[in-house]
């Protein structure tokens, strides 16, 4: 199969717990291509592949984040 078409399949295959392995692998594919054109080509692919990890990272800390139980019970220990 076309490497440059691989990569893109995997781009579009991604999904938040598969994101790590498929970057890998696009990494793997586009040290294998020739020349600087074809590297070029699927740059817009390896891009995309980044921004998803980069967003999906930060979406599940905010999620383990809300997730933290917090310090106390949000009310005062003392009143008045």
């Amino acid at each position: 199969m076309d490497r440059i078409a691989e990569i893109k399949r995997l781009y579009y295959e991604a999904t938040p717990a598969t994101v790590e392995r498929l970057m890998a692998k696009a990494i793997a594919l586009l040290k294998e291509l020739p020349t600087e054109e074809e590297r070029e080509r699927a740059a817009v692919y390896m891009d995309g592949l980044c921004q998803m990890r980069s967003e999906w990272a930060i979406a599940k800390k905010a999620a383990a984040r809300r997730r933290l139980p917090r310090a106390g019970n949000g009310k005062s220990a003392t009143r008045g």
